[in-house]
Parts: structure tokens; sequence; C-alpha cells
């Protein structure tokens, strides 16, 4: 993405890059008072790095020999890599996602993986049966019992965000299980997004793919790399990515642009762009439109319950 930015400029000024946004960084107050417990939690975190990162790692290990997604409506068949795709976009109010991310005290990242959560498990129960009342409440409960649904997680491993021209890419992926169940309270789903994703933060998971990625590489060449990561990417079921948007218009080569996907420019949207094999996902439209669906009963509950 950095190399396609790279060749973007703002259409108001064709020399200068576009401005992506950084996330500033809280400037932390020394306590002496609290220095034995600032330890402690130092413990306590290098620990928890410690444990995840071990299972992390062996889970990586298992995908790649033998440990598979549960079969599912959907996860496409062996080559379905190879089939065409279909590509949906959506855009929905990025105000609507700041609405939940401040009442729940979360993360954009944490309400995103929470609305695709509720998405995909409102969409499985529905191909295996499920009847949805008029408000949109699922009235019964036909998800089989224990089912393992994961997202491969490609995200930059660069100690900053922004555009590069040179360096390549230094990207890694993590394993991110989804948690697919209904929900009587539908903002347990972002609770539960928010607890898998902070598990990921403490670990080393994406540092390790990416090192055994690079020394798979340099060792027996691109083709074996390629395999390894093929291997783990055919074991999940789908890969669940985002990134930032420009904050003003882009054009390329000196052709505006208004929309590209799977990114926006400004703030105030957020795209939601879905990519599958037909073969798999007939209607990618209503999976876009049942995404839309679980923002707006996650919106509701946060207002209702007067949290925002």
């Amino acid at each position: 993405m950095s190399l396609l930015l790279a060749c973007i400029r703002q259409s108001n000024d064709p020399l200068a890059l576009p401005i992506i946004p950084v996330k500033k960084k809280q400037e932390k107050k020394d306590d002496d008072d609290r220095w034995f417990w600032g330890v402690m939690f130092m413990f306590w975190s290098f620990f928890q790095v410690f444990r995840n990162t071990l299972v992390d790692v062996f889970m990586i290990i298992a995908t790649t020999l033998f440990l598979k997604d549960t079969q599912n409506p959907l996860k496409g068949p062996p080559g379905a890599v190879f089939n065409p795709r279909r590509i949906v976009c959506r855009t929905v109010s990025l105000d609507d996602i700041k609405l939940v991310k401040n009442a729940m005290k979360t993360t954009i990242n944490d309400v995103a993986l929470g609305i695709t959560q509720a998405d995909l498990s409102r969409n499985i129960n529905i191909i295996y049966g499920g009847n949805i009342k008029d408000e949109g409440a699922i009235e019964k409960d036909n998800l089989p019992k224990k089912i393992r649904l994961r997202s491969t997680l490609v995200f930059n491993l660069r100690p900053s965000a922004g555009i590069r021209q040179s360096g390549g890419n230094c990207v890694g992926y993590v394993l991110l299980p989804f948690t697919i169940a209904l929900r009587d309270d539908p903002l347990d789903y972002i609770r539960d997004a928010k607890a898998t994703i902070d598990g990921m933060k403490r670990s080393f998971e994406a540092i390790f793919t990416s090192s055994i990625a690079e020394l798979a590489f340099k060792l027996f060449g691109v083709k074996t790399a390629s395999a390894l990561s093929y291997r783990i990417v055919s074991g999940t079921t789908v890969c669940f990515s985002n990134l930032v948007g420009t904050m003003e218009e882009i054009g390329f080569y000196g052709h505006p642009r208004a929309f590209l996907a799977p990114g926006t420019y400004g703030q105030p949207h957020m795209a939601i762009v879905v990519s599958v094999d037909e073969g798999t996902i007939p209607d990618p439209h209503q999976l876009c439109a049942d995404k839309v669906e679980s923002l707006r009963l996650i919106e509701d509950a946060v207002v209702t319950r007067g949290l925002a």
C-alpha cells in the first residue's frame, strides 16, 4: 500500500504526497511513588507477551502442518483462490463508528472487528436455517456448537506509519480468531473483539511470521516462501485488514480520484470492501448490507442505554 500511495499526489498540489493521519503518542508522566507497581506491571506484561507469543507461534505451526478451520458456508473449497472474485463496497459514517468507540472505550479496530463478528455470525446462522425477526433480532440459533473460524490479519510492522518511496514491504501476519455466536446483547460483540485484539497486541506473533517468511525466502527462494504463506492462508476462512485513508482528495498520475478501494480520502467515512468467490458466497451485496445492519444494531444499543 505504501508503494501505491507513493505514486499518488494531492489533487490541489501535484508535487505533494497525500497526508496520512498518524496517532499521536501520549506523553508519560514520571511518578516516583508508583515505581514498585510499575516494575510489577512490567514483569506481568513480559509474562503475558511470552505466554501469548508461545501459544500463537504454536498455532501458526499447527496451521501450517495440519490445523484447518471448521468447514463452514463461508470457507471456499480448495483452489478457490484461483477463481474470479467479486468486489463489493459499502460506505458508512465514521461518526457512527466513533460513537460506539467512545461509548465502549475501545478503538476503531475493536469496533470494526466486533461488527464483522456480528455480521459473520448472522450470515452463517441464516445459511444454517436461522430466522430473523422484523426488528433484525435472530429468533433461532442454528449455529454449530463448536466452530473454528479464523482470519489472516496482515498489518504494517514499520515503527511509524506513513508513505515510504523505498524500502520494500515490511509486514507480518497473525491468526485472528472470530467468535461465531449469537449474542442477546449486541455490545458483547465489541467486548469480545476488544479482548481478542488486546491479547494480539501482547504477542510477537507478527514479528515471528515476518522473520520466518524472510528466512524461508533467503534460504529456499520465493516458491517455498509463497507456499508457506499459502498453507497458512488456506487454513483460515477469511482475510481481514483495514487501512487509513488520506486527509485530502488525491490524484493518480494527474487523474483525480474520488474513491479508492479499500481506502477513501477524508475521514468522515469508512469504506467496507468485501472480496469473495461468488461460487462460495453468491450474494456479497447482502454480506455488506448485513455488516451495515450489524453496525446499526450495535449503535442503537449504545444510544438506547444512554452510553453515548
